[in-house]
């Protein structure tokens, strides 16, 4: 691939861009431009040289023609929650999709088409209204296109199977500007890659995901002091290792925020929190979930929710420096359970940040794919998220989260969930996918972008010294 170009977009570039695209185009002396380049993580500063946000398909064609003539880095944007900040490029053009963003559900055929840059609180919102969901993200203002693609871990996965498991289609632009269909019937090879492969293969600009019947939803949270987390996260394992596929949910350690439900002498104090999760109504919830409330809980919340008010319970606010990484684990005895909880005292506080175990099994682990995502078969994921403001505590943040995947590596599978981590390097993503199915992955690469154009992602090297492959069909 020829070197990329960092120089000033020429303005016959951009004029020529500009000329017909339906969305709109900054430069960096644009107004508008500050705010079109912000991301969920502020670490990420870095200036493109131009934003092209689509409207269409066509733009999103006429951008990475663009790039491709200029000689300049593509970075594509969904939801921009990448906490790496894949989202952006310095120098290059962003294809920013989010005014691709239509939702349209389909109820006689239980499925939901959404745009390339629809955000999973537009699309929950869309769907419960029916009564309908399928497995989103944990945060409302999370891309639906980088979640799916990157595999998908949400509150009712354990039910309904990760996000992937219910996509049915997506329509995506080539390295080429080829517009092409991927489904169970057309070009499959490139519909199995779109199971964790993220977005390597091109610009998906539209999804079809299964819906599933969901009437009734409801939450509980506790909160305990955090002395008491031993204790707690054990009677939570045991709980959640009997529990039916309708409970998800986590143990978080986190700084309580005010809610009138929080009593004022908690509030910006850590805790250890139990989420509860239930596809169900809140007296299914507590039938299923006594144990738990028997134990005593400081706060005691247990409501019928919908499940689009869930999905934003707990979001994360935008502006703050982010880490995070995960590890997942083949079980979680009591010694790395006190293990994790000594490592809470580490949090910075008051911040937003999270230390996180999360279940997975049920659906999650039943689904006889073979989908290249190895780590859908541990039982439990350790997943800690540093939020923090002053730049001077980078290091410490940082160390913090790292420290934890290397206390929780004596417990770890070594497969790791991408869409939870930064550039952790090259290994790190070849056991996020495992080594064959990266062998694979890296033919459909080669077919689709053997220049890797689209390396601006958990990135997926092209083989090249493969035979040459068919054209795809068109969608």
């Amino acid at each position: 691939m020829a070197r990329l170009n960092v120089r000033p977009v020429s303005d016959t570039a951009l004029e020529r861009l500009r000329s017909g695209f339906a969305g709109r185009v900054f430069s960096d002396t644009d107004d508008g431009y500050e705010e079109a380049r912000a991301l969920f993580n502020s670490m990420i500063d870095l200036r493109p040289g131009v934003i092209a946000q689509c409207l269409t398909t066509d733009d999103v064609r006429r951008g990475i023609e663009c790039a491709r003539e200029e000689e300049l880095e593509i970075a594509v944007r969904g939801g921009g929650h990448s906490v790496a900040g894949m989202s952006l490029t310095h120098g290059g053009l962003v294809l920013d999709l989010r005014r691709m963003h239509t939702v349209a559900v389909d109820t006689d055929r239980m499925q939901v088409g959404v745009g390339g840059g629809t955000v999973m609180g537009q699309m929950d919102e869309a769907t419960v209204r029916h009564g309908l969901a399928t497995t989103g993200g944990r945060v409302s203002t999370t891309g639906v296109g980088g979640f799916v693609l990157g595999g998908g871990s949400g509150w009712i996965e354990r039910r309904f199977g990760l996000a992937c498991d219910n996509l049915l289609s997506a329509d995506l632009v080539t390295a080429e500007g080829d517009l092409v269909r991927a489904s169970a019937d057309e070009n499959p090879e490139l519909f199995w890659a779109l199971h964790g492969g993220g977005g390597n293969f091109g610009v998906v600009t539209r999804l079809e995901l299964r819906l599933h019947p969901m009437p009734e939803f409801s939450l509980g949270l506790l909160l305990f002091l955090p002395e008491a987390g031993p204790e707690v996260v054990r009677a939570w394992r045991d709980f959640m290792a009997q529990a039916p596929d309708e409970i998800g949910g986590g143990l978080i350690y986190l700084v309580a925020q005010p809610e009138p439900f929080i009593p004022e002498e908690l509030v910006g104090r850590m805790v250890c929190g139990v989420v509860i999760t239930c596809v169900g109504g809140e007296a299914m919830l507590r039938d299923l979930a006594a144990p738990l409330l028997r134990l005593g809980s400081e706060v005691e919340m247990v409501t019928d929710m919908p499940y689009a008010e869930v999905q934003k319970a707990l979001d994360d606010p935008p502006g703050y420096r982010n880490y995070w990484t995960v590890e997942h684990l083949e079980s979680l005895p009591d010694t790395a359970i006190d293990v994790f909880c000594e490592r809470a005292d580490g949090m910075i506080v008051p911040s937003p940040t999270a230390h996180a175990i999360l279940p997975l099994g049920g659906a999650v682990g039943r689904v006889q794919t073979d989908y290249p995502l190895p780590w859908r078969f541990a039982p439990w994921a350790v997943h800690p998220l540093a939020m923090w403001e002053d730049p001077e505590d980078d290091a410490r943040a940082v160390r913090w989260v790292k420290d934890i995947r290397a206390d929780m590596r004596p417990w770890a599978t070594g497969d790791v969930y991408l869409n939870f981590t930064g550039d952790e390097g090259e290994e790190r993503v070849v056991r996020g996918f495992g080594e064959d199915n990266y062998a694979r992955l890296s033919a459909v690469k080669t077919r689709y972008d053997p220049d890797n154009v689209f390396h601006r992602n958990h990135n997926i090297r092209p083989a090249r010294a493969m035979p040459a492959a068919p054209r795809p069909r068109r969608g």
